[in-house]
């Protein structure tokens, strides 16, 4: 029992790595397609989300700093990560992206809203 105890994490480790091989790459690219698909349109619905709710505090954060309630570095803040949700999926597909013929491709995002 002190044997798994102390080396569970490695155990774990092996199990995944067999299941992985014994798997296929035939049903582990269907499976990672799959997951890529969900979380690209998780990420946009997502962004959509934030969009929406970043624009109404990006106004409310203009009207404050304009009457001295609030500092313009907070309303400069939200305009820059609101600008950085914004570029984060051409960043991803640039990342991912293989111009030497590798086997890696862009995950071609689609970001219009």
């Amino acid at each position: 029992m002190k044997f798994l105890k102390n080396n569970i994490c490695t155990i774990l480790a092996m199990t995944f790595i067999f299941s992985v091989a014994m798997i296929g790459d035939a049903s582990a690219a269907t499976v990672f397609d799959t997951a890529i698909s969900k979380l690209s349109k998780l990420f946009k619905d997502t962004k959509s989300v934030l969009f929406v709710i970043g624009g109404f505090g990006l106004v409310a954060l203009a009207f404050q700093a304009i009457f001295g309630k609030l500092k313009w570095a907070w309303f400069a803040a939200l305009a820059l990560g609101l600008a950085v949700v914004a570029a984060a999926g051409k960043v991803v597909d640039y990342a991912v992206s293989s111009n030497d013929g590798g086997t890696v491709t862009s995950t071609n995002y689609d970001d219009s809203l």
